[in-house]
């Protein structure tokens, strides 16, 4: 009877998966295959978008190399003299404005780089704004404050009685205080970046200059570019974007975003702007896009660079790339009928900002990186009644990738890691295009990124320190208490997805799109189980 039993047990589930794959034949050609047919128009559409973008600007970019004369020579530019007979009376009058929350390990970078700047200390105001929550490290900043305010340098310590508005209403905040009416411009620092002695004088010329410059934003260095292959990966991406993006912006519109740090306003500008406001977690790109509707125009001036800080572990980054991607989508849902509206600015230049600024890059980049490459095209493995043109699937994506890595030559040997880290990372920033694009729930989520600076370093000399059972037993503990902390389950699915359409592909594929999908399956696996970037 038992055997009876699971024989019927056996003819039941072969029913049931016949059932079941009666259901999907029935549903795969009038639905499945248009729908899939519909995305692959969709994202070959977005493709060739991008394309066209970043050939563009690769074209635009050599001309400037090779034409385009150098921001001295297309703007006034005369360098400040010193002057014994009237003093520092000729230097306008300076505010450097350092934001910080909670930066325990690189505060002293940014005050320290701040008070060193060449620059007359009676023309000068740094204004350290302390939204930090813990009182150990409050305390920790006011004395270095006032260790520097000891120098005879005129540094002030500014608190809040809470942070609202996080980055954007400590800075309107500062800019509100009576010692500041005199001052024209304003120096804007983060607590990681430090800048070089010469900042100021070689910055500060083209504004007192030009009149109608609003912005000077320098390019950002890493000073921890090798720590890891993550660091190394996002090197190359925020080279492109300094080397290509804001120099193509700069050159042809007077336009970009600006990046948030390493930069300097006019004061006036701001204020004509509507000052700082904190409706998105982009404020730095929304007084940017602001000011621009107004007629100011920028200047990126690449050799002028402040060292920083990349984020080092994979849960920082993934917050920060969180806000990056969140932020714009969202400014661009509420400014761009502003925009289309302007009447101050070209045709041209509202075009380039509608389009190639937000929609392209903004929008489009992430969507089609992540929709196309791990979902769309593992999908038409699965249903072959789909095809997807190889100038689509292999073409565009390589000339693509040979255009992006420009901006970090030393680099190139990394660049299909590169590829295979960007689908991954394509992945969180989709979803945070969409929540940026419909205002879901996390659209004005504020998790400052985490700065590790020596701590990585002195964390290890601690434990070379330690007895070695202590150091294993710690070891252990910590092993079993962050091994689920560390797993990213949403990896993991699409790892296992990937691995499935590659073993499919592998026996009944033509074009060996298993070689990519078990690749890319790898490295979803390998940021799933959270081996990438320093682990602490």
């Amino acid at each position: 009877m038992a055997m009876v039993s699971q024989d019927e047990l056996l003819e039941a589930r072969g029913d049931l998966a016949g059932q079941v794959m009666m259901m999907w034949e029935l549903i795969k050609g009038p639905v499945i295959v248009p729908l899939v047919t519909f995305g692959v128009y969709v994202c070959l559409t977005m493709s060739l978008m991008l394309f066209m973008e970043r050939l563009y600007m690769g074209i635009v970019i050599i001309l400037v190399k090779l034409f385009w004369k150098k921001p001295e020579k297309r703007y006034k530019y005369e360098p400040i003299p010193d002057d014994v007979e009237f003093g520092s009376s000729n230097f306008p009058l300076i505010l450097i404005q350092i934001p910080m929350y909670n930066e325990k390990e690189v505060y002293k970078i940014s005050i320290g780089a701040a008070c060193n700047l060449s620059w007359p200390a009676d023309r000068l105001v740094i204004q350290v704004l302390d939204d930090s929550t813990d009182p150990v490290i409050k305390e920790m900043v006011e004395v270095e404050c006032q260790r520097w305010a000891g120098k005879g340098v005129n540094i002030t310590y500014q608190i809040r009685e809470n942070r609202v508005g996080y980055k954007a209403g400590a800075l309107k905040e500062g800019l509100k205080r009576s010692y500041v009416k005199d001052c024209e411009f304003v120096a804007i620092f983060d607590a990681d970046f430090r800048p070089e002695p010469d900042f100021l004088r070689r910055a500060i010329p083209f504004l007192v200059h030009n009149p109608e410059i609003a912005l000077i934003q320098a390019r950002w260095r890493f000073v921890n570019a090798d720590e890891c292959l993550m660091t190394r990966m996002q090197e190359m991406s925020l080279d492109y974007h300094f080397t290509v993006e804001q120099e193509v912006g700069s050159s042809t519109h007077a336009f970009f975003g600006f990046n948030g740090t390493a930069g300097v306003w006019r004061i006036a500008a701001i204020n004509e702007a509507g000052g700082w406001k904190d409706r998105t977690t982009v404020e730095d790109m929304d007084l940017a896009v602001r000011a621009s509707l107004r007629g100011w125009k920028f200047l990126y001036l690449g050799d002028l660079q402040a060292k920083s800080e990349l984020p080092s572990t994979f849960k920082a980054f993934r917050f920060q790339q969180h806000r990056w991607s969140c932020g714009p989508a969202n400014l661009f849902r509420k400014m761009v009928m502003e925009i289309v509206r302007n009447k101050k600015v070209r045709f041209w230049k509202k075009v380039y900002v509608i389009y190639s600024f937000f929609l392209v890059r903004k929008i489009v980049a992430h969507m089609v990186t992540f929709i196309f490459y791990c979902v769309v095209l593992p999908l038409t493995i699965l249903i072959p009644e789909v095809e997807v043109p190889l100038w689509g699937s292999v073409y565009i994506p390589s000339i693509i990738t040979i255009l992006n890595s420009v901006g970090t030559p030393r680099s190139i040997h990394l660049l299909f890691y590169w590829i295979l880290f960007e689908n991954v990372m394509s992945l969180h920033r989709t979803k945070a295009t969409l929540i940026g694009l419909l205002e879901a729930g996390r659209v004005n989520e504020w998790v400052v990124t985490e700065k590790l600076g020596d701590a990585v370093k002195n964390k290890s000399n601690a434990k070379d320190k330690q007895p070695s059972n202590t150091t294993t037993k710690n070891a252990v503990k910590k092993l079993r208490s962050k091994l689920i902390e560390r797993m990213n389950f949403l990896e993991l699915g699409f790892a296992v997805f990937l691995f499935i359409c590659g073993c499919v592909d592998f026996m009944h594929g033509k074009y060996s799109y298993y070689i990519y999908l078990f690749l890319q399956s790898i490295t979803f696996f390998i940021v799933g189980f959270g081996y990438v970037g320093t682990i602490i």
